[in-house]
């Protein structure tokens, strides 16, 4: 699920954007300076995604055309050449921000992260980052979990809306008293910044939340144009068909610690790291805590590898002294 969209004014050396920010004498420990590498989740694509990649380099050209092997249909044309609504489709979305993702993380010759961290989808792309799955198998898992989560979305209408300006607390306080008083799914589902939370259920559900977090004070209360509940017990179908597959794909020890959505805490053994990946479908992105967990254990450098710098401005909304830059 994508966050909202943020400016930032950046500039641009080939495919390398970048943000730099003079720490000063703030008391800090240059020796445990961590550099996190951090990867978007499903809304970053654009059309003509990755095409540069592609023209520009024998190693993405290759990697393009083996995704279109194992996924079974072209995602480099609809990538390059599709609608914005064909990219809108679930089942493309995500294999296509994962690919472009993946391929943008290696064009980094230097890129050797002391820790990892994805916003939802973008969890994939990090376990190929520090080396707990291949980069096949990831892909694979995308795929799968990208059509279940369609088919999830069809059995149920749906929904997600974004809550700005009001606090978590009083955001899961209303959730939870319109579950109570209706009976109806409704659930914090991405702490994205401080001050923007998603929230993800039934249609009637989010429509009678929206209106009372407006009631309580938040900004703005926005219906988003997305398929179905994401990171919600509306999800548990899909969460199925992903263990299945997950259960049977090989998962490696990590070469550095994930930072997983579920726990928002370093991560390094891969039973764990398998058991939060499928909870992630029915569970929040607890992005706010997984950065400031990644802070807390001395990153002061992010950089977001793939489509877009959402990530790149919620970092900077979580602890603006910090480092960040994106490659794409």
């Amino acid at each position: 699920m994508v966050p909202v969209h943020t400016n930032i004014n950046a500039g641009r050396v080939g495919h390398l954007r970048f943000l730099n920010y003079n720490f000063g004498d703030q008391g800090v420990n240059y020796r445990t300076m961590k550099h996190a590498f951090v990867f978007p989740g499903q809304g970053s694509q654009f059309k003509g995604m990755g095409k540069d990649h592609y023209d520009n380099s024998v190693f993405a050209k290759k990697l393009f055309e083996q995704s279109n092997e194992i996924l079974g249909f072209r995602i480099s044309d609809i990538m390059f050449n599709g609608t914005d609504e064909d990219l809108k489709q679930t089942n493309v979305t995500q294999p296509a921000v994962f690919l472009h993702s993946i391929v943008a993380y290696r064009t980094i010759e230097s890129a050797s992260p002391d820790m990892v961290a994805g916003h939802s989808l973008g969890e994939f792309s990090a376990l190929v980052a520090n080396g707990t799955l291949s980069f096949e198998d990831a892909l694979q898992l995308v795929s799968v979990r990208a059509k279940a989560m369609q088919h999830a979305c069809g059995l149920k209408p749906s929904t997600m809306a974004a809550i700005l300006n009001l606090s978590d607390d009083k955001v899961e306080a209303i959730c939870a008293e319109v579950q109570k008083e209706t009976g109806e799914v409704v659930v914090a589902a991405n702490y994205n910044c401080p001050g923007q939370l998603v929230i993800s259920g039934s249609i009637k559900g989010i429509d009678i939340a929206c209106e009372r977090m407006k009631a309580a004070g938040a900004k703005r209360a926005l219906v988003l144009p997305v398929g179905g509940a994401f990171h919600s017990p509306l999800m548990e179908p899909a969460k199925k068909e992903l263990k299945a597959t997950i259960e049977t794909t090989k998962f490696h020890n990590p070469t550095c610690a994930v930072y997983q959505n579920v726990v928002a805490r370093a991560v390094m053994d891969k039973d764990e790291i398998k058991q939060n990946l499928i909870d992630q479908l029915t569970t929040a992105v607890r992005w706010t805590q997984s950065v400031q967990s990644m802070i807390a254990d001395g990153a002061s450098k992010f950089t977001e590898s793939g489509p877009g710098k959402v990530l790149q401005g919620l970092i900077l909304k979580i602890e603006k002294a910090m480092e960040v830059s994106g490659v794409s």
